[in-house]
């Protein structure tokens, strides 16, 4: 996947600095803790229990923020073990969706700069979609299965 970029202007996103590392976001009357990870695309990375977080509407008023010009892909994620993470994602432009693989690379690199996980070793992100491996060190390598969810028929 390459190397992340957490610069905000990177993002793109109106934070200044070089490493947006766990900086506070106010989004509808409640404060977030926000990682700013951009993995090909922009990720917001917030920790706290996603099965407890309102992911639709947290999830569209974050990727629609002032701070967010272009928007953003945001994950809800929690450490569940050594080198585990549990994750939902809201995908910008489309809503909450199963799995998100630069979602997944972006938290893992998240879990890593916040001091959750360690730089270099396998993590695993269970999505509700299957699970992902990445592993962070000079870059950032995924692996993982790709399966059909969906097909269908347009008739015109």
């Amino acid at each position: 996947m390459g190397a992340p970029a957490f610069c905000g202007k990177a993002i793109p996103s109106t934070f200044d600095g070089e490493r947006i590392i766990s900086r506070p976001l106010e989004v509808c009357g409640q404060t977030y803790s926000v990682t700013l990870v951009n993995v090909g695309n922009p990720h917001c990375v917030i920790f706290c229990d996603p099965d407890e977080v309102d992911v639709c509407g947290a999830g569209k008023a974050i990727e629609r923020h002032p701070a967010f010009p272009d928007g953003i892909n945001v994950e809800f994620v929690k450490l569940v073990g050594a080198n585990r993470l549990k994750m939902r994602v809201w995908e910008r432009g489309s809503g909450e969706t199963l799995a998100c693989g630069t979602g997944a690379c972006a938290a893992a690199v998240a879990a890593v700069e916040n001091g959750f996980c360690a730089r270099g070793e396998e993590i695993t992100v269970l999505l509700a979609g299957g699970e992902l491996k990445i592993e962070y060190s000079d870059a950032v390598y995924m692996t993982g299965d790709a399966t059909l969810s969906y097909t269908g028929e347009i008739n015109v």
